[in-house]
């Protein structure tokens, strides 16, 4: 009868033991590739310029350059926090290329000279921090990368960007409403087993989505949501962009919320895009302007 006991114990506390195993928290950090198919994005820039102003682009070379020369693709290192409530996405800056900037901008004289519309349309938006992940996200000012933060609320539904542009902006407004429609497609991210969804927004921009249930945060990069976990894989092939997950850290600590610089611009999306609708290409109606800036400053 003891033995028996004993095995019952034992087999109750190994159950046990694997329940806790199997655990998965909500709060951590994760690391993502952000893959942006530059050669891609230029090619489709140069045809929307080539509408608005024919025989003007020289074919395939592009602002003295020649298109074919250019490298198929740019990799960024981003880094997202996540708590239950909602999630934060930062650029990952090295030391080394904090100093590359600091030189470039001295050469640049400070690399606020650049107004053409070329600017927004390479995803060379610029962000300073203020304080906390501010140093990290100096860097890439000069790099063209996509320099900006994104924090979104799941619990309000409300989301934040600070860019730099003329000045600095924090713009608020509420998520994007996103439909998806899951699939039978599952694919290992990261050590994750993930589900294939696909998405489109209220303004008709598809996405490719695959989210894991095992870290129960409806969030992901990009400002993406509404599913039941996180989302470690996103393509946006509109834009020629791609999110893939590297490396999930677990932790107990809540979302930094010292990245607002105390600087900026409070102002909500839709009258950020009004206000800067000269950076976009000659000939795009007020409606068109509006969703490709959005679009710039989100993914």
């Amino acid at each position: 009868m003891n033995k028996i006991l004993i095995l019952s114990l034992a087999l109750l506390f190994g159950i046990s033991a694997q329940a806790q195993y199997a655990y998965f928290g909500n709060r951590g950090v994760i690391s993502f590739d952000k893959i942006s198919y530059t050669r891609a994005q230029t090619r489709e820039m140069m045809k929307k310029f080539e509408e608005a102003a024919p025989g003007q682009m020289g074919g395939r070379h592009f602002w003295g350059g020649d298109i074919n020369n250019m490298p198929d693709s740019r990799t960024e290192r981003m880094t997202m926090y996540f708590d239950e409530n909602g999630s934060l996405l930062m650029p990952e800056v090295s030391d080394e290329e904090n100093k590359d900037t600091a030189r470039g901008q001295a050469r640049a004289g400070g690399g606020r000279g650049n107004r053409g519309g070329s600017s927004m349309s390479m995803g060379a938006v610029s962000v300073h921090g203020g304080g906390g992940g501010a140093m990290m996200m100096r860097g890439a000012r000069s790099r063209g990368g996509s320099s900006k933060v994104l924090y979104q609320n799941l619990k309000s539904s409300q989301a934040e960007v600070q860019v730099e542009l003329d000045d600095k902006y924090i713009l608020k407004d509420s998520l994007t409403n996103i439909t998806w429609r899951f699939t039978d497609e599952y694919r290992n991210i990261a050590g994750f087993e993930c589900r294939r969804v696909n998405g489109a927004t209220a303004d008709s921009l598809y996405l490719v989505a695959f989210y894991t249930d095992q870290i129960p945060v409806s969030g992901g990069p990009a400002l993406s949501h509404g599913l039941p976990g996180m989302i470690l894989g996103l393509a946006i092939p509109e834009m020629h962009i791609q999110y893939w997950a590297t490396k999930i850290d677990y932790h107990n600590e809540v979302i930094p919320n010292d990245w607002r610089d105390k600087k900026t611009k409070a102002m909500t999306l839709d009258d950020f895009a009004k206000s800067v609708g000269r950076f976009f290409q000659r000939g795009d109606d007020s409606g068109s302007a509006k969703k490709s800036i959005l679009e710039q400053i989100i993914y």
